[in-house]
């Protein structure tokens, strides 16, 4: 079986996405991958009863008990290779991970950012896309690597900006467009 590890800071939105198209479509009997565990920075997380309702396995851990990232980090991949992961899935997760970490699980790892990469990396991508007048924004599944946001692309979505919009608004047209690529973006690797 090969095991996906979800990782999250919040209310796992993406996380429960990818977990529904999991059981809608089977992955286990489909492609021989199941979400095996999920994992939060934070014990308020509220993806993690999401996670649990669905009967995954979940696992905290407080990167404020960490005096340093690299400590951190280290933690957190010794949690995560216990899942022995085919792929270590960022959803939402609110971390920025050292490039030791990134390297460990180098090829395995994927996330999710609210842009059409290459362009606005980083934090505030839909209030930067309304402020430079784009008519297009959307979202970018990519690998990985140890420079944010600049991993290999596999999925993409573009939806419209509109005149009226704001960050907000836009970013909710934006989230439901994540639901749909994640999984795709999974599955396609999970076939691979």
């Amino acid at each position: 079986m090969k095991n996906i590890v979800i990782l999250i800071s919040g209310g796992g939105s993406n996380m429960a996405a990818i977990v529904r198209a999991s059981q809608q479509q089977d992955w286990a009997g489909r492609y021989g991958a199941r979400v095996a565990v999920v994992v939060s920075n934070k014990a308020s997380a509220g993806g993690l009863v999401f996670a649990k309702d669905n009967g995954i396995a979940t696992e905290v851990l407080d990167h404020k008990q960490f005096e340093t990232r690299e400590a951190f980090d280290a933690e957190l991949a010794k949690i995560i290779d216990q899942y022995n992961p085919a792929l270590v899935v960022l959803a939402g997760f609110m971390r920025i991970l050292t490039p030791g970490f990134v390297q460990h699980f180098e090829g395995r790892m994927v996330n999710i950012h609210p842009s059409l990469l290459p362009a606005f990396p980083g934090l505030h991508t839909h209030q930067r896309a309304i402020d430079e007048g784009c008519k297009f924004a959307g979202c970018t599944v990519h690998r990985v690597t140890a420079e944010l946001d600049v991993g290999p692309i596999l999925e993409q979505a573009v939806v419209p900006v509109l005149p009226e919009d704001t960050a907000d608004t836009l970013a909710a047209r934006v989230l439901t467009q994540e639901h749909v690529i994640y999984p795709r973006a999974i599955v396609n690797l999970m076939r691979g």
